[in-house]
């Protein structure tokens, strides 16, 4: 675990609000801290890292971030690994002073059977999600109580939602749903704190990297299934994420809000 910034000091009194974004290195947690991104906000832009590829992406959204006036810094880790969702949450309180709104992101899918799952990728499944959650939230609950706009979002998914058996994510729908559960029970002990918590649950979302991402077949079928009759950009996504973190949801708490064109209505 490490972590990379180019925030000269610490301190959050300049500050409107300290963002911590998990998985930011693409996708949805790209375009949602490109989004955001404003003078006066402090962004703290996670990714795992695993490569110097995936550092230089998050390098760059980070140098997006700051072209539109955010004040950002970069942290590195696998939060399946123990103490690194902690790190994390440290890193944040560390370079700014405060932390007003996290967004827990960072996860995967893989499609796999029940009969075909085993108790490791059952196990890894729990660790990069919920267990992960639940760390950035235990850690970063007192600077969360304390301020003013408190708001945490957790990413899950339609496969939490939508069961079918020629696509099964037996192993990812678990951990999604425990995500979920463990979202509400946050909303409930952070309310008196006026702090929200919130799930949004994508549907089919365009990758712009991953085995999947350049398969027009997959992505045709994808659409295919969804009732609006195409997939979701990140940025559809991101803009939901955006409104939960605002003034204007201070009243929006224990929620699962889908973003899936209805795919899971049947």
């Amino acid at each position: 675990m490490n972590s990379e910034s180019d925030v000269d000091s610490a301190g959050s009194a300049g500050f409107d609000r300290v963002v911590l974004i998990t998985g930011a290195g693409s996708g949805i947690g790209a375009s949602l801290a490109r989004r955001i991104a404003a003078p006066r906000v402090a962004l703290m832009l996670h990714a795992r890292g695993a490569d110097s590829e995936a550092r230089q992406r998050l390098k760059q959204v980070a140098a997006d971030c700051s072209a539109n006036g955010a004040t950002c810094a970069t942290v590195f880790g696998d939060l399946a690994e123990r103490g690194a969702a902690e790190h994390v949450v440290h890193q944040t309180l560390a370079k700014f002073g405060a932390l007003d709104q996290l967004v827990a992101n960072a996860g995967h899918a893989q499609r796999q059977t029940l009969q075909a799952l085993d108790t490791d990728a059952l196990n890894a499944a729990f660790s990069a999600m919920p267990a992960a959650f639940m760390s950035l939230v235990k850690r970063a609950t007192p600077a969360l109580e304390t301020s003013k706009r408190g708001r945490v979002v957790a990413l899950s998914s339609f496969v939490a939602h939508r069961y079918r058996a020629d696509a099964p994510f037996a192993a990812t729908a678990a951990a999604k749903a425990a995500l979920e559960s463990l979202a509400k029970t946050a909303a409930v002990e952070l309310a008196p704190h006026g702090v929200t918590v919130n799930c949004v649950a994508p549907g089919y979302t365009r990758k712009d990297r991953g085995p999947s991402a350049d398969n027009a077949a997959v992505w045709t079928r994808a659409a295919e299934s969804t009732p609006l009759g195409h997939i979701a950009e990140p940025a559809d996504v991101a803009a939901l994420i955006a409104f939960l973190l605002s003034d204007e949801a201070r009243h929006i708490t224990g929620q699962v809000i889908h973003v899936d064109g209805g795919l899971t209505l049947g």
